[in-house]
This record gives C-alpha cells, structure tokens and sequence, in this order.
C-alpha cells in the first residue's frame, strides 16, 4: 500500500507539471494565429491544433516516466482531456477552457489537475496568466480559494454549445434564479468551487470520462459531489465507455435538492 501511494504522489507531482506545460502551449498556439481547426463530428466538436499538440506532450510524457502506466500495483488509469472547451478556445472565450488530467485507482477518480492557461487573462496586458488546480482524494485541493453562492440562491451552470430538450427541462426544473451556459466540464466544475454556481446540470450525453475524471477529485476533495442524472457514481476503469451517457450532475453543497428536481422523464430518457 505504501508503494502504491508513492506512485500515485510521484504521478501527481509529474501530472502537475505536465499540466503547466500544457497551458504554455495552448498559449503559445493562440500567440500563433492558426489554431489548425478541424471538425471531428460535427461543426460543435472541433479539435485544435493545440489539442493535437498538448495530447502528444502529456501522453509522451506520462510515458516515458511511467511505461506501464494503466497497470501499476492492481490498476491505475489516466484520462486526459489536452483542451476541454475546443469550441470556446476558437471563439477567444478563453477563461471557458482548461487542461485536464484525472488519475483513477480501481474506477475511482482519487486525483486530478486542472490548468487554467489564461487564467487571469482579463487583468491587462502585464498580467501573469495561468494557474493549476489539483487534488487528491483524503489530502484536499489546492490552488484556488474555495467559496460558495450565497445560500438560498439557485444558480445552475450548464452546456453553452451542446443544449437539447433535455437539459433545457433539467435545468427549468431546478427553478434556477439564474443560469450560466458556459464551456468546458472543467471551468463548470470551477464555478461551483469557486462560488458562482451552486450545481451544474448536464442532462444528455455527450460528456466523456476524460472530461470529468479530474474535476470530480477536485469537487469531491472539498465535500461536493458528482454523479450522474440518476445519482449514480461514474466510474473510471479502463473497459468502461467513454461516454458519461447518462449525463452529470455536480453540486458544490445541497447535491440532495437539485436531484430530487431532476423530472422523471430526463432520468427515463436517458440510460446508465
């Protein structure tokens, strides 16, 4: 066992690292001018030429420092998302995108890193932009000053490109004093830890397990909780779908009231 959390601290600590370096090419990308944009699968699901490169750097990385990476002691599995809000990156709503790196023992998300590239972009030309947010399950989260949306206020954060009935309906259902339709899991998952949300409902599928993985350590870290629509936990071994088909439900506190008012008709239509 002691083996096994030194494994986990040096990968965080490498993680970490990696996580900064990520952030200075998504930067350095932008500093460019040609974000090299190609549809995936559709005109909302882009990749960048900085995605191809961050993926390249932290798969490489992680490589070389740990060769058998998805089997350490009984099995240790990373998902990485090198741009998450791609849409919102080629638009310049550049405070919507992160770098993800969640680490998972035995389906259980127990670590994650979050980069922010531009962080702080708005503060002027002179600013110093980027930041990392990381947390380890029993340890705690760091890099950021957690607060929280004043109490009685209903505030939902939700998908800013990717909206449908169902998470139109989820989310009136909420009776929600406002709404934010913003992009990335990552930055939503920041809202809830940093006071400007109080849940975030995505009602539909369409959000990956590498979306999820490392803010989920993060919000849990600090008493929050994530599932999906259905309350259930996500799980995060190496056979599992990509897809979090069930969609996600996050809340930094009262996660207990906004489930409740998730209607029957989103839980029926959508399948664990």
């Amino acid at each position: 066992m002691a083996s096994s959390h030194t494994v986990l601290m040096r990968l965080v600590a490498s993680a970490y690292s990696i996580a900064q370096k990520a952030g200075m090419i998504v930067r350095h990308v932008i500093a460019e001018g040609d974000l090299g944009i190609v549809e995936k699968t559709s005109a909302t699901d882009l990749q960048t030429k900085a995605d191809r490169l961050v993926q390249m750097s932290i798969c490489s990385s992680l490589a070389r420092k740990f060769p058998k990476l998805t089997i350490i002691g009984e099995e240790l599995v990373v998902w990485v998302d090198p741009l998450d809000g791609t849409k919102e990156y080629t638009e310049g709503l550049l405070d919507n995108v992160t770098v993800l790196i969640g680490i998972a023992y035995e389906g259980k998300a127990i670590a994650g890193i979050i980069n922010q590239p531009y962080y702080n972009y708005q503060a002027g030309p002179d600013a110093v932009l980027g930041r990392t947010i990381w947390g380890v399950l029993g340890l705690g989260a760091f890099g950021f000053q957690l607060k929280e949306v004043p109490a009685g206020k209903h505030i939902i954060t939700t998908t800013r490109s990717h909206s449908n009935k169902l998470v139109i309906d989820c989310v009136t259902a909420m009776n929600p004093d406002d709404v934010l339709r913003v992009g990335g899991a990552g930055n939503k998952i920041i809202q809830l830890i940093e006071g400007k949300a109080s849940a975030y409902v995505y009602a539909s599928p369409g959000c990956k397990k590498w979306d999820t993985c490392a803010p989920e350590v993060i919000l849990h870290a600090v008493g929050g909780k994530l599932t999906d629509i259905h309350g259930n936990a996500l799980q995060y071994n190496k056979e599992v779908k990509h897809m979090n088909s069930a969609g996600v439900l996050a809340t930094l506190r009262n996660y207990d009231y906004y489930a409740s008012r998730v209607p029957e008709s989103v839980k029926q239509a959508l399948v664990p």
